[in-house]
């Protein structure tokens, strides 16, 4: 139950005016994210918010390394979105080679061109988004979300799921600047409190409530609301 901001020491006064009932730790070096992201650490959601670059690409490494060589500690679910994704654009491998598989990589089309462009190339010539994803899962060595009205979610041992937002379940307005943002905290959210988390599970538990959670706020809905309508979708479903 515990949520905390981690930003540079110069932003915690600017994220301290916005938010409450989050935690908030600055850094001042990179060096010091390891006194930062300590043993309490079960799950790290990195990328919105951040700027495109090397410095981007260094802490996503040190975030995904944490805890590998604490045989003690389990790795801490990672979950991988945004500019988190598009500081690798120029050099994909070097993300795979970091990653394990309890992280999770959540890119929408134009993400996921700029990591994996032959496989989207495919996507673009009509094969199966299933089978498109699986590849890429199995690429990376992790789990991949590729978003959209068909979210497609694939293990590297080829299981795929997907979560159809269509018929009744059509959410249009979902569609809004930062929605996506919150679907990577939704699985980050949901998987870290979980000792022996099935990170497959919670990411399409994850993807299922996203979809949720717009069609009980409906038409004209912002990223922010995505949130604010959860516990209401909780409460309908007896939890």
């Amino acid at each position: 139950g515990l949520v905390t901001v981690v930003c540079p020491e110069e932003a915690l006064l600017e994220n301290a005016m916005r938010l409450d009932a989050i935690m908030l730790r600055g850094y001042s070096r990179l060096e010091n994210l390891k006194d930062v992201l300590d043993e309490r650490v079960t799950g790290c959601c990195v990328g919105p918010g951040m700027c495109i670059g090397a410095s981007t690409r260094e802490i996503v490494k040190r975030v995904v390394s944490k805890g590998e060589t604490d045989r003690n500690w389990r790795k801490p679910i990672v979950v991988i979105d945004a500019d988190a994704l598009t500081s690798f654009a120029d050099v994909p491998d070097t993300l795979f080679d970091c990653v394990h598989e309890r992280t999770v990589l959540t890119p929408h089309e134009g993400e996921f061109s700029r990591l994996f462009p032959d496989l989207a190339k495919d996507l673009r010539g009509q094969q199966s988004k299933i089978d498109v994803t699986r590849k890429a899962a199995a690429r990376c060595g992790c789990l991949v979300l590729l978003k959209g009205v068909d979210t497609v979610i694939a293990a590297p041992n080829g299981s795929a799921s997907v979560q159809a937002a269509s018929y009744d379940r059509q959410v249009p307005w979902l569609a809004t600047a930062g929605a996506g943002d919150v679907l990577a905290g939704l699985i980050s959210g949901l998987a870290a409190p979980l000792v022996s988390a099935d990170v497959f599970a919670m990411t399409e538990a994850a993807a299922w409530l996203h979809v949720e959670c717009a069609r009980a706020f409906g038409p004209g809905l912002i990223a922010e609301d995505l949130p604010e309508a959860l516990p209401g979708v909780f409460r309908d479903l007896g939890v």
